[in-house]
């Protein structure tokens, strides 16, 4: 008899253990899943290509995100981390996958630019906030319903006041899962990642002030940007 549950964390890495073998996307033993997944460097896999996402591209050029301290959340091989120490942002980026990490290593040194990256559990681990800048091009979509809370007390501790969080993810009725959350639980799987509404990022990220919520723009192959409708971006703002 196992009475085991005496924290929020017990009750979350219970609820993980629901999802298995899908937990190995988000939790600290996931390296391997991603690792097998950036194997191949040649797959045609669109986010693979050394290009920002359009949406960051154009806050920059608006004038609505300014250098500071960022932190690229699931960074993958570093296409936006790149852009930022590019722009002048003092870049930590962080990643479950060894792989990925030293893809984006080598593309940072390519491309002479510094960028810290570190092979980290991003809940599990002793980030370097505060941040004036949260970037997740593709991380929320791929965590379940109860993760939900560890993302938002990652934001809580390390998004600076007058920081702004921006991402990416999947659109409802676009790509990714519509199963209510609750139903999740009952089919124990993810169904590829989880798609969102307007609405719901909203109410999910309901602490911080919108600056902007909209489709990501189609780009062209030759574009020297990402874009892909498929997915929200969104920009919001912790205020002072």
């Amino acid at each position: 008899m196992e009475r085991n549950i005496r924290s929020v964390e017990d009750v979350l890495e219970m609820l993980d253990r629901l999802f298995a073998p899908d937990a190995d996307r988000w939790t600290d033993g996931g390296s391997d899943w991603w690792d097998d997944f950036y194997a191949d460097r040649d797959r045609d896999v669109p986010f693979f290509a050394a290009k920002p996402d359009e949406n960051l591209v154009d806050h920059l050029d608006r004038g609505r995100l300014r250098p500071g301290r960022a932190l690229d959340l699931g960074c993958g091989p570093g296409r936006n981390a790149l852009h930022l120490a590019a722009a002048g942002f003092t870049v930590d980026a962080v990643d479950l996958s060894p792989a990925a990490v030293a893809w984006g290593e080598e593309r940072a040194r390519e491309a002479g630019v510094a960028v810290r990256f570190r092979r980290a559990d991003a809940f599990a681990t002793q980030l370097d906030g505060p941040y004036d800048l949260v970037y997740d091009s593709g991380c929320l979509h791929h965590l379940p319903p109860h993760r939900r809370i560890s993302y938002l007390a990652l934001l809580d501790r390390n998004l600076a006041p007058g920081g702004h969080f921006a991402l990416t993810c999947f659109a409802a009725g676009a790509m990714g899962s519509q199963t209510p959350d609750a139903d999740l639980y009952r089919l124990g799987r993810l169904e590829g990642g989880l798609a969102f509404t307007p609405e719901s990022l909203r109410w999910i990220f309901a602490g911080l002030t919108e600056v902007e919520l909209r489709r990501m723009r189609d780009e062209p192959p030759e574009s020297g940007r990402f874009g892909e409708s498929f997915l929200w971006t969104a920009l919001f703002r912790r205020d002072a």
